[in-house]
């Protein structure tokens, strides 16, 4: 199910799909069916201070860098927006792959937190803002339990995190609810061929 809101009288069309919801929603999972399914569809890589839970890969679910690294690159301007998430790790988006694929003409798609979402909205206003929710609360509860990888603090910490981010739905433009993560993906990238094929909107 889409919720589209209403278009901005200032939307233009774009490249670029900003996905962000609340913990535990499947952000990530959901970018990662979408970079398994539609390699046409280039996916930002975050960097973060956290370690690696199981499975994952340095470089491609995220860039697992130093605290000091991070610094550095806050401080040389090398992420388009960064966030101290959870009051524990901290993530950031690597400014000039985005710009790349941009300039290249790729369809793009960064998968971000909220707080990430409301800065690239900043300075790129343009961007398709894409609010990925559950199907219920009681499933987001299920889904952060089930994948068994905070304890029994952190988990209170991000639900009371995630309640708060639910409320931010009216920020984007357009809502997926994930009951299924192949077919959020593909509505999601539904969405961003789409938004590729509308004409710019005529001010004038």
């Amino acid at each position: 199910m889409t919720d589209a809101a209403p278009a901005r009288p200032e939307q233009h069309r774009s490249r670029l799909v900003v996905l962000a919801g609340p913990t535990a929603v499947g952000k990530g999972t959901v970018a990662a069916e979408v970079r398994d399914t539609h390699p046409e569809v280039w996916i930002s890589v975050s960097a973060t201070t956290r370690r690696p839970r199981p499975g994952e890969e340095d470089g491609v679910h995220y860039w697992f860098v130093a605290d000091e690294e991070f610094d550095r690159m806050v401080a040389d301007g090398e992420l388009l927006e960064w966030a101290l998430v959870h009051q524990s790790a901290r993530y950031g988006t690597p400014r000039r792959p985005v710009e790349r694929a941009l300039a290249e003409g790729r369809p793009a798609m960064l998968a971000i937190d909220l707080q990430g979402a409301r800065q690239v909205r900043e300075t790129m206003p343009e961007a398709l803002f894409v609010f990925l929710k559950p199907p219920s609360w009681e499933e987001l509860v299920r889904r952060l339990v089930g994948r068994g990888t905070e304890s029994a603090e952190e988990r209170t910490l991000r639900l009371d995190t995630a309640r708060l981010e639910l409320a931010a739905e009216e920020e984007f433009d357009v809502t997926i609810v994930n009951h299924e993560v192949h077919a959020a993906a593909d509505e999601l990238v539904a969405l961003m061929m789409l938004d590729l094929e509308q004409p710019p909107i005529d001010n004038l």
